[in-house]
């Protein structure tokens, strides 16, 4: 009984963990969204992207939209050979794996104004190195990353739902 209540917490431990880790980040909150305002840059280095974690791009489809483009067209602001086409106005785009991205917004003049967003994508494991060690990627004085709410509430779904099996399994 004791080996079957373990093995059950390590599996519920596992799934606490990986629903916890994944996070909805709306674009330039809490000050702003994918507009010509909010520094990116600054917002971007605030973050620890993983994969699995969400980037949410809202913003008015008449006045913006949002490309993934290559290095070389985040580079040089080139709307020429993008990578996806965004323009609903409330744009999901799922991180994936480990790598960078490079997102610009295709209205003339808006990249070159600074429209524009590079995200680093870290592997899961480096979130749980010190701040300097190699695969750290944010300062010591960086203060952990917003989740939004139903991100949250997923992870507290999951621990109620590992508490009560867990104490049924007791009982």
């Amino acid at each position: 009984m004791a080996t079957k209540l373990i093995a059950v917490a390590a599996v519920m431990a596992v799934a606490l963990f990986g629903a916890a880790s994944a996070a909805t980040y709306n674009v330039g909150e809490p000050s702003g969204s994918w507009d010509l305002r909010t520094n990116y840059g600054d917002w971007a280095a605030s973050k620890r992207f993983h994969p699995g974690d969400q980037l949410v791009f809202k913003y008015s489809p008449q006045n913006h939209d949002v490309l993934e483009v290559s290095k070389a067209d985040y580079d040089s602001c080139s709307t020429a050979s993008p990578i996806a086409n965004h323009n609903s106005g409330n744009d999901a785009v799922a991180l994936t794996s480990a790598g960078t991205r490079y997102f610009i917004c295709g209205f003339t003049g808006h990249c070159a104004s600074g429209m524009k967003l590079q995200v680093d994508v870290v592997p899961s494991a480096t979130s749980l190195a010190p701040a300097g060690a190699p695969g750290a990627n944010a300062p010591a004085a960086s203060p952990p990353s917003p989740v939004s709410a139903a991100t949250k509430a997923t992870a507290t779904g999951f621990a109620l739902a590992g508490v009560l099996l867990a104490a049924s399994l007791m009982a």
